[in-house]
């Protein structure tokens, strides 16, 4: 087990909010700061991610097991999780593993089953580039362009990118263990027993990684989820529209978010 980084947000019940892959606590920050009118916000960085502790080795079973260590650490008995993609499948296998520690959960556009790897054109970009050798963030983009079109999407990945004291750049992410490891966060849940809490599952309405399709395999696991869609949003959705976002999320926890 890990000591995770985090920040701290807030005054109420406890609230813990878990990043996607390549991401780090500030992708959450936004809606942390709108949650944190209600609930103590705890926002994550996870292993091998933003400031917390790097690994060779990495799978859902050991990123909850972070996750049960940081409850511990910090006295907490029981909350509210929400998380994205990656992080995501974190809380669903917290909650399918240690129910006890989960009072409700929110998943944002992911399922609990093994996806086929989408990321190759990433780390293949990620992994052209020499951190100790380039010398600004622009030449870094130069060369993820040659794998990435998308520029929100390689502003997301060089935030990754940190000045080196000693020379040039380097990764605050630990990318070789984040490609090593691939197949395990990619994986699907393993469960022996549903959580029969209350699950949201929100989808990203132009997303592709929440479909119908997954229905009988997140009903299996957790028999009272229910789903939500924000129209015109991707992937990111939290990003995209985040007051839509947070308004969904606080109806479903039943505290009421001011604007």
């Amino acid at each position: 087990m890990l000591k995770l980084h985090y920040k701290e947000f807030g005054d109420g019940e406890p609230l813990v909010l878990v990043h996607g892959l390549f991401g780090s606590l500030e992708n959450l920050g936004g809606i942390a700061k709108i949650l944190a009118k209600q609930f103590t916000v705890y926002s994550l960085d996870m292993r091998n991610h933003g400031r917390s502790p790097h690994s060779d080795r990495m799978d859902h079973q050991l990123m909850t097991s972070d996750l049960v260590y940081f409850l511990q650490d910090k006295g907490i008995n029981k909350a509210r999780f929400l998380g994205h993609s990656m992080g995501g499948k974190v809380v669903m296998q917290l909650a399918l593993s240690y129910p006890q520690y989960v009072k409700k959960l929110i998943v944002a556009d992911i399922a609990p089953v093994k996806y086929s790897a989408r990321h190759n054109d990433v780390f293949a970009g990620l992994l052209a580039i020499n951190p100790k050798t380039i010398k600004s963030r622009i030449e870094a983009d130069k060369i993820l362009q040659q794998y990435i079109s998308e520029m929100p999407v390689r502003s997301f990945l060089l935030k990754n990118l940190v000045k080196n004291t000693e020379s040039g750049f380097a990764w605050r992410m630990n990318l070789t263990a984040l490609h090593s490891q691939y197949h395990n966060i990619i994986d699907g849940q393993t469960f022996d027993q549903p959580y029969q809490g209350e699950v949201l599952f929100v989808k990203g309405g132009n997303s592709d990684y929440l479909q119908p399709s997954h229905r009988s395999e997140i009903l299996a696991m957790f028999p009272n989820a229910q789903v939500r869609e924000i129209p015109n949003t991707g992937h990111w959705l939290h990003a995209e529209k985040p007051e839509l976002f947070c308004r969904v999320v606080e109806r479903f926890l039943g505290s009421k978010v001011d604007y």
